[in-house]
């Protein structure tokens, strides 16, 4: 499915996509980008820009530095989250601790929640 977008934020994610944080590259380089279907990185759906998107899942994926736990920026992801939800879109969110730290079970989730099959070789 093909989501209105904010034409104003296309250079934002092209600038995005080339400058993406070590966690957003780590699940990229060594999960997202081999998995059996299209995974858009830094993908506008209205007005946001999401780390990634895969559209046959119809599933964002988020990636969160620490200032997500800021009071302030917590309610603004909820409103993300409520917005993409009203598009039929589920948001999975995990930190960078999660990435550093617990990388399989990170990935192994994205799999049980996308129901995409995948056996690396």
């Amino acid at each position: 499915m093909i989501f209105n977008y904010n034409k104003k934020l296309v250079s934002n994610a092209k600038t995005l996509r080339k400058n993406m944080t070590k966690e957003e590259k780590k699940l990229w380089y060594q999960f997202l980008k081999h998995l059996p279907i299209t995974v858009n990185r830094q993908k506008n759906i209205g007005n946001y820009i999401v780390d990634f998107y895969i559209s046959s899942c119809r599933v964002v994926i988020e990636i969160d530095g620490s200032q997500h736990g800021m009071e302030k920026n917590k309610i603004a992801d909820d409103k993300r989250d409520s917005d993409l939800n009203a598009l039929g879109i589920t948001v999975l969110r995990y930190s960078n601790q999660d990435i550093n730290q617990n990388f399989y079970a990170v990935c192994q989730d994205i799999l049980l929640k996308t129901h995409v099959e995948y056996k690396p070789k």
